[in-house]
């Protein structure tokens, strides 16, 4: 069954959750620990790109984020707290990139889904390299850390596309479970930096018009 408008929780100002089964080290200047989250994710990215997630070494992380081994272990408890850092990162970036598409603004609920998937495909293929990277290595995290990351992704991305659809089925009945489609989209999207390689003849503004076509045809939107 579908929940109502009133129901749903908006997805504007969403903030990122940090559930409890996830551990990082705890200050009383949260600005500063976001300061310093940033900078490990900017240096961890640059380090990972190059040498892969495995083969860097704690000292290569605390090298390539300007900081002492200390430093470092007073902001992560462990190298796979990195990972989670860096998808929250994504997940900031992609929101961003949605605002300031000015997707908020667009009315007509069907147009709003409609830009808010050209925006997300644009934004997917621009930084491929970072969700080929994401989605090679979370499969290698302990459940409680995977876990958690599906979380984010859950309350973060899936219950975006959530809301859209159900404001598009008050303008126009969608076909299919909206709870259901809602993640297949949200999966959909990926095909990009994981399959884009089979289809390197296609321009991406062909792949991505394409796959929006596909999608909107799917939920009887056109």
């Amino acid at each position: 069954m579908h929940r109502t408008r009133k129901e749903a929780r908006t997805h504007d100002h969403k903030k990122h959750r940090l559930p409890g089964d996830f551990s990082l080290s705890s200050s009383k200047n949260a600005r500063l620990v976001e300061d310093k989250h940033e900078q490990i994710v900017a240096g961890a990215c640059e380090v990972f790109f190059e040498k892969g997630f495995h083969p860097t070494t704690t000292r290569d992380l605390a090298e390539a984020c300007g900081m002492s081994i200390g430093q470092l272990y007073h902001y992560i408890s462990s190298k796979d707290d990195v990972l989670y850092l860096v998808h929250k990162h994504m997940i900031g970036l992609w929101q961003d990139y949605l605002r300031s598409s000015m997707v908020e603004r667009i009315v007509d609920p069907i147009e709003k889904l409609t830009a808010a998937l050209r925006s997300s495909l644009d934004f997917i293929y621009e930084n491929r390299k970072l969700f080929q990277f994401i989605f090679t290595e979370i499969k290698n995290l302990d459940t409680a850390r995977l876990r958690t990351i599906l979380t984010l992704d859950y309350e973060n991305i899936v219950e975006f596309w959530h809301d859209l659809l159900l404001a598009a089925n008050d303008r126009k009945p969608i076909k299919g479970d909206i709870e259901l489609l809602s993640n297949q989209i949200a999966f959909f999207q990926l095909f990009q930096p994981l399959r884009g390689w089979t289809v390197k003849h296609r321009s991406p503004g062909e792949t991505r018009d394409n796959m929006v076509d596909f999608i909107l045809r799917g939920l009887g939107l056109l």
